[in-house]
């Protein structure tokens, strides 16, 4: 038996401690907000000290006078034994979404139970991203294992603060010491589905519009059309315009999205329509407020207030769009515009290398691993990851994970047979990476 086969033989016979360890993270709370993630970090460290592997805690100063304890990034790296060669970072992250109060009628198994039923596992957070975590800490254990007949080296990282931004987890590492805690390529195991492998996303664009303008009795419209009327026209008028665009995408990118097989899988995977937008600038307004100081229904409102929410991929910045908001604002010179840009949910578009040999070894080991499923394909993501820091400091960023169909979601859950596959990947593809 090769050693590669050997590594992949013990994934499959410790599948069960695999599943357990799972479970006992998925009924370790996390949510953030708040983004306490010391349970969940515990479930972690326990699984890493069981296993004789050290590591780091390192808590974010956040510089507010908050406990720094309450955000743990856990870190922990071994040095190949077979020479030197590059070094691979897995990162994963211990927060995950909050769960609504209201909802919690609604859900089958309670939240943080970690309900196993048959091949599926409940629970917030197990899609986004606590299957995915513990995918890469199982994958980098049995690495560890062997590490001796390694070359180069692997950094793994459990880190908070992703949902919010990575600000005080994955952002934070890198700017305070690129160099200990960066590397020559990351994986991620975000929920992607099986059938991909993502090697971008859009960037964000988040700001708040406050418009004011003359109000009326309501009457009288011929006065003023009032904040909200003017709001919805400017909205439509900015929609129209962004959406609109045409964008310089990388001619490497560009051939990659013609492809009808490409095409298809994002389809397919991310729902019907996500093709044909994936490549363009989008607009989304969430929140929108406005009316009288006094709530009277007869009157024309001077002031509003809504959110823009604007999705740019590769070859599109803030730098094209801004002017374009401000342009169009002087077709209403009844009413003043006052933008603010919400800077900690706005950030670049990110992409990696199409030719990357980390790329193609997710996919061929995706592949070998699961011969009857579809070959994975590379497509670009349309949310936001972690990815984003490691690309801005031009370290290529790759995911490959489990599906994302009931991400955030009343009843969430996972695929127990993806979880073991997905651990399975990103182990054999670093080992044939490490050689």
């Amino acid at each position: 038996m090769s050693s590669k086969s050997a590594l992949l033989a013990a994934l499959d016979a410790a599948s069960d401690k695999h599943i357990r360890f799972l479970q006992e993270f998925v009924q370790a709370p996390s949510p953030n907000p708040p983004g306490d993630t010391r349970a969940a970090a515990d479930v972690v460290t326990s699984f890493l000290t069981e296993h004789n592997i050290p590591y780091e805690i390192v808590d974010p100063d956040r510089g507010d006078g908050s406990d720094t304890s309450l955000y743990p990034n856990i870190v922990s790296e071994f040095t190949g034994g077979a020479g030197p060669g590059p070094r691979i970072v897995m990162n994963g992250h211990l927060d995950v979404f909050p769960v609504d109060p209201a909802s919690l009628s609604q859900w089958e198994h309670p939240p943080w139970s970690g309900h196993i039923e048959g091949d599926t596992i409940y629970g917030r957070g197990v899609v986004d991203m606590k299957l995915g975590t513990a995918a890469l800490a199982v994958a980098y254990t049995h690495l560890y294992e062997r590490r001796h007949l390694l070359r180069g080296s692997i950094l793994f990282c459990a880190v908070s603060d992703e949902e919010t931004g990575g600000r005080w987890g994955t952002s934070y590492l890198l700017k305070n010491d690129l160099h200990r805690f960066g590397g020559d390529v990351m994986l991620s195991a975000e929920p992607v589905g099986v059938g991909s492998v993502r090697f971008s996303e859009k960037g964000t664009l988040r700001m708040w519009c406050n418009v004011t303008t003359r109000g009326a009795h309501g009457a009288y419209t011929n006065l003023s059309v009032g904040a909200i009327r003017t709001a919805a026209a400017y909205i439509g008028e900015v929609t129209k315009t962004i959406e609109g665009m045409e964008v310089n995408l990388p001619e490497d990118i560009k051939k990659q999205l013609a492809r009808e097989d490409v095409r298809e899988r994002i389809d397919s995977i991310m729902g019907d329509g996500t093709a044909a937008v994936i490549a363009r600038p989008t607009v989304n307004i969430a929140i929108m407020e406005g009316g009288t100081g006094g709530g009277s229904i007869n009157m024309i409102p001077d002031a509003c207030r809504f959110s823009l929410d604007i999705r740019m991929p590769i070859g599109l910045t803030r730098r094209e769009v801004i002017p374009i908001l401000e342009e169009l604002t002087k077709k209403y010179s009844e009413a003043q515009f006052e933008f603010s840009v919400v800077e900690a949910a706005s950030n670049p578009a990110s992409a990696s290398p199409l030719d990357h040999p980390l790329l193609q070894l997710l996919i061929d080991n995706a592949h070998a691993l699961s011969p009857d499923e579809d070959l994975p394909l590379a497509i670009p993501s349309m949310g936001a990851t972690d990815c984003k820091h490691y690309r801005y400091a031009s370290i290529p960023a790759y995911v490959y994970s489990g599906s994302p169909r009931t991400m955030a979601q009343v009843n969430e859950h996972g695929s127990l047979k993806e979880y073991l596959h997905v651990a399975k990947t990103h182990a054999a593809a670093a080992w044939d990476y490490l050689q």
